[in-house]
């Protein structure tokens, strides 16, 4: 049996999360080091968006920038379109888009506003704050410079998933199941996981007891290109 999904005012969601992750144009810092030029974010070959079933509904009646992902672009296989498709949430479907070059920013998805982040959800179910997604470390500048993502957008990343969660718990549980696995990823590579806490501050979480340290978020480790 499906779980109840509350219905979602998208116009309001994308207005009140709207705000840039940094003051520079991060895809033009990641640009250089892909091999065709596009931002890492935006090329279906590295990042298949995925929207809320509501969400393509609203971006079908405002925009021709999205259409289904059709799980032939960039050369994907059918096992492996088959497989991202197994692992999205049965309330989520996947998108493509026409590409950076022809973004219509009022109409990104949510997946693309809170990219490279999700929600972290403690053990205890704590939203604590944005974590980032750690398969993406060697290609996405922002993740190397967590010290340029604007107070703003983290106060409306926050502001989002509270609503968000308060309405719909099952989403919440969604992301703790992520945030476990990144545990999981992070004790067995032997890390702790940089958070940026919904404080205003930025943490070093160790995954086994998830017990944080304050750090200054410019001194953390730099990966890939970006060292």
């Amino acid at each position: 049996m499906s779980a109840h999904i509350p219905e979602l005012n998208i116009r309001q969601i994308y207005a009140a999360f709207n705000q840039p992750i940094t003051l520079i144009d991060c895809g033009e810092m990641c640009a250089p080091y892909n091999s065709n030029e596009t931002p890492f974010c935006c090329d279906i070959c590295h990042a298949v968006p995925a929207a809320y079933a509501q969400e393509w509904k609203f971006l079908q009646k405002n925009t021709y920038l999205w259409h289904e992902w059709r799980g032939d672009e960039c050369a994907a296989t059918p096992t492996e379109a088959a497989s991202l498709r197994a692992e999205t949430p049965e309330a989520m479907l996947l998108l493509a888009c026409l590409g950076a070059t022809q973004c219509q920013r009022p109409y990104r998805a949510l997946s693309c506003r809170q990219f490279p982040f999700f929600p972290y959800i403690t053990d205890d179910f704590r939203f604590l704050g944005l974590a980032y997604e750690w398969a993406f470390e060697d290609t996405c500048w922002v993740i190397s410079h967590l010290e340029q993502v604007s107070l703003e957008y983290r106060q409306e990343f926050t502001t989002t998933f509270d609503e968000l969660f308060s309405r719909w718990p099952q989403e919440m549980e969604s992301y703790a199941i992520h945030s476990e696995e990144m545990r999981s990823a992070y004790v067995e590579m032997r890390r702790r996981i940089p958070i940026l806490h919904r404080n205003g501050g930025c943490y070093l979480l160790n995954p086994g007891s998830e017990r944080i340290q304050r750090v200054e978020s410019k001194k953390l480790a730099k990966h890939g290109p970006y060292q």
